[in-house]
């Protein structure tokens, strides 16, 4: 199939994303909104036909006194990925963005490598043999995978060196490990995901983990109540934000970065993004963010008080999103990035420990890879970065 590749407005990449059910919200065209600091291009794929076949949100971030620019695509493009002419959807793409100036082509690919059941993950923590996600047999592999990583190596495309673990560009429950200030980037290569197609309420309580199931209990015996908030409760869920920032080690957003990513967002689709306040005797004790895309919806920012922790807060919100999520249609309710640790002396394990009592699954994605358009240049980006810390 001959595919060409040209910029399209923001509308026609909505429009696509909007008829095909479900992407990242990464790759929507809000998101360029969310960051302010890159410049965007929304890129089309066209068939023979003259149909659009594919899009792709791409950031541009420019280098310091030279026109030479970063070209990233968050968790994406949104095209068919199990296309036997890969070749021919990724190449066009790359010669656009050179030509408008990128050093470099980072992407994210949303494609599944391995799944790992909750099941599978408490027998191997229980174990003590595997110190690595990636060292137990997973449950499911996906043979398109292993194709476009081989396609990708053949083309020059360079693999991730280090799995992304939990960081998260767009922002996890645990906050933002760095600054927005630089070049920073990267998504994801694991995360923990509760299908809920086919599924009821009751269902999805029934793979709830003991220790859920009696907290999500505790909760309402003890008046925890969940609302939606609107952009007024933007500023105390930041408040909240910040005392869970300061007691988990995390650097925060700011408050006006939260305040453009509802405005962006809900312009985009009044329903976009949702904002869960869950509040005990007139104290707010926790509250959420979530994302949808169709039939996919996301755990987005997360915060907790340190008073009043027994009432269970947080596990009333997670409830109340999981319960939203399915009466929407989605299909995946996501909690995004975990590592791939299962060491007992990780700080990180307690992350996945928690996410595991939804009873969901690990997935692993193929991560982002680099083509090098400048190889000098990219070099002296990643020393760049290197040194950023």
């Amino acid at each position: 199939m001959t595919t060409t590749v040209r910029e399209i407005s923001a509308a026609d990449h909505l429009a696509f994303l909007t008829a095909r059910g479900s992407a990242s919200f990464l790759q929507c065209p809000s998101w360029a909104a969310v960051k302010s600091e890159w410049g965007s291009v929304n890129l089309g794929w066209y068939d023979g036909s003259g149909d659009l076949v594919g899009v792709g949100l791409v950031l541009l971030r420019q280098v310091p006194r030279l026109k030479r620019f970063l070209a990233y695509l968050p968790e994406g493009p949104v095209l068919d990925w199990a296309a036997p002419d890969l070749e021919s959807w990724l190449t066009p793409m790359v010669a656009l963005l050179r030509r408008r100036g990128a050093f470099a082509v980072t992407m994210g690919p949303p494609v599944v490598v391995r799944r790992w059941s909750a099941p599978t993950i408490k027998a191997a923590l229980a174990d003590g043999t595997a110190a690595r996600l990636g060292d137990v047999p997973a449950d499911e592999t996906d043979p398109v995978g292993a194709t476009v990583a081989a396609t990708l190596r053949r083309l020059g495309w360079q693999p991730p060196a280090i799995s992304a673990d939990a960081a998260d560009d767009s922002n996890s429950s645990s906050g933002s490990s760095g600054s927005d200030a630089g070049f920073a980037a990267g998504q994801p290569q694991f995360v923990f995901q509760v299908p809920l197609a086919g599924r009821d309420e009751d269902g999805l309580l029934a793979g709830f983990n003991q220790l859920w199931r009696r907290n999500i209990k505790k909760a309402a015996k003890s008046g925890v109540e969940v609302r939606l908030g609107d952009a007024d409760d933007l500023p105390a869920f930041h408040a909240l934000y910040l005392e869970t920032a300061q007691r988990d080690h995390f650097i925060p957003r700011p408050l006006s970065y939260l305040q453009t990513m509802w405005s962006a967002m809900r312009a985009e689709d009044p329903d976009r993004i949702r904002l869960y306040l869950a509040e005990h005797e007139g104290d707010l004790v926790a509250a959420t963010t979530m994302v949808r895309v169709g039939t996919h919806a996301w755990y987005s920012y997360g915060a907790s008080s340190t008073a009043k922790r027994d009432v269970r807060g947080s596990n009333a919100v997670q409830w109340a999103m999981l319960r939203d999520a399915l009466a929407a249609g989605a299909t995946v309710y996501d909690l995004r990035g975990i590592t791939d640790t299962l060491s007992p002396d990780d700080p990180h394990i307690g992350l996945i420990q928690f996410k595991l009592g939804t009873g969901g699954e690990a997935v692993e994605y193929l991560g982002e890879w680099t083509m090098p358009l400048n190889p000098l240049l990219y070099k002296a980006f990643q020393l760049y970065m290197s040194r950023r810390g």
